[in-house]
């Protein structure tokens, strides 16, 4: 069995590190993970032939030789490895967690430190137990500064990562509700998040707190360094001064001026702040901040404005849990338009409380007046309504490719299972 610091050693000579026979390149380390539909120990003999220079195995039927590498356990392995290039690393390590709007944030922040700063951060949304190693594995020696996005469903899994991440710094955007099957309740989630905290307070961390939130305060207290964010008293003070179609802020203290976005709805103003406070610790130039920011284009459908033939459509399909979904229907009920659809897949995750959290969420699209209302799948089938049902995207696509709606807004916004996206399709 190879140990880390040998392991180590051909990594540096090969850092290139790979989980997927598909993604491949010639020099790559291939580590096979095992899952519950699949063993990637298999794959070893192909991941060589693709080109891979070794296969990290834990199964020593797949043995090659001179070209398998055999471990105790694929996934411990990647991740120690992973903690152990970390450790070869003196730069700051920026932790971001959160219920919504990490990736945002995340994105935002690197944009900003990108301007000034040898910066890497995590690719998309690989925030997991893998993709945590993953990002960390690609960090090299040239590097200023690190962004690590950290998404968990349970207790203890924020925790875990910092132990592979060991963050210097770190940002909890918010707890809400989500992952609550997970999670128990809002008081687990806090729990869940707050272990970012709770290391930046073992080893004399410093975290960006978002002032308003009486909680973040509450679950920051005690960390040795505080950089504080907020609509009033804190180091950097911004309130919005436009949100009809994009975000803008005019900052009041710690920054001049006013910052205009490509993002869309007022609940991004918390990550427009965070970035824009993180630039200021770590003393990026204004302009710079100001620039990156407003350079700065949403992708991978969150809250993205586009337009499809007539009709305008806000995309914000890439996950959805009560509090982000409470949010996006109020922002969309007050941004300017006529024809409003909403087109809302169901919510994952919620655990005993989902059918409630669904009837709640029912309550708050009977507040405003719509063109029409588009419920797709989940528990929005058993929640009682008199709004459209639709078993899938599929069929919701169908009726609205029947219906053919002309100048239309659209709000699409739903968890990642239901694909809500697919509706472009048939528009």
């Amino acid at each position: 069995m190879m140990n880390i610091e040998d392991l180590y050693k051909i990594y540096l000579q090969h850092p290139s590190v790979q989980t997927d026979t598909r993604r491949l390149q010639q020099g790559d380390l291939f580590f096979a993970l095992k899952g519950s539909n699949f063993n990637a120990n298999e794959f070893a003999a192909k991941a060589v032939d693709a080109g891979a220079v070794y296969a990290i195995i834990d199964d020593r039927r797949y043995n090659i030789k001179g070209k398998t590498i055999l471990v105790d356990d694929v996934l411990a392995a990647l991740q120690q490895l992973a903690k152990h290039h970390r450790q070869q690393l003196n730069i700051p390590f920026i932790g971001i967690t959160g219920s919504n709007g990490k990736t945002t944030t995340k994105e935002l922040i690197h944009a900003v430190l990108s301007s000034t700063f040898k910066t890497y951060t995590t690719e998309g949304n690989l925030n997991n137990h893998i993709g945590v190693p993953l990002t960390i594995l690609k960090i090299k020696q040239d590097a200023d500064i690190a962004v690590i996005e950290m998404g968990a469903n349970h207790l203890k899994e924020i925790a875990s990562y910092c132990e592979i991440a060991l963050p210097t710094h770190g940002l909890i955007t918010n707890c809400g509700k989500a992952h609550l099957e997970g999670f128990g309740s809002e008081e687990g989630v806090r729990k869940g998040k707050g272990e970012l905290f709770d290391h930046l307070r073992a080893h004399q961390g410093a975290a960006f707190v978002m002032w308003d939130y009486i909680y973040l305060r509450e679950m920051s207290n005690n960390i040795s360094h505080r950089y504080t964010y907020g609509t009033a008293d804190a180091k950097v003070v911004g309130n919005i001064v436009a949100s009809s179609q994009f975000l803008a802020a005019q900052f009041s203290k710690g920054f001049e001026g006013t910052i205009q976005t490509n993002l869309v709805g007022d609940y991004n103003l918390p990550n427009l702040l965070a970035a824009v406070a993180v630039g200021k610790y770590f003393k990026v130039d204004e302009e710079k901040i100001k620039k990156s920011i407003e350079n700065y284009t949403p992708t991978n459908s969150r809250s993205q404005l586009l337009q499809k033939n007539s009709n305008r459509i806000i995309l914000d399909a890439y996950n959805a849990n009560p509090s982000s979904m409470k949010a996006a229907i109020e922002n969309f009920a007050k941004t300017d338009g006529n024809e409003k659809i909403l087109a809302l897949g169901a919510m994952a995750e919620l655990g005993a409380d989902s059918l409630k959290e669904h009837a709640t969420i029912v309550k708050e699209i009977d507040k405003y007046q719509w063109k029409d209302v588009m419920l797709v799948g989940g528990d929005f089938m058993k929640t009682d309504h008199s709004y459209r049902k639709f078993s899938s995207a599929a069929e919701a696509g169908e009726w609205l490719q029947k219906f053919q709606p002309r100048n239309a807004f659209f709000l699409i916004k739903g968890s990642r299972s239901m694909q809500m996206e697919r509706l472009l399709d048939y528009l």
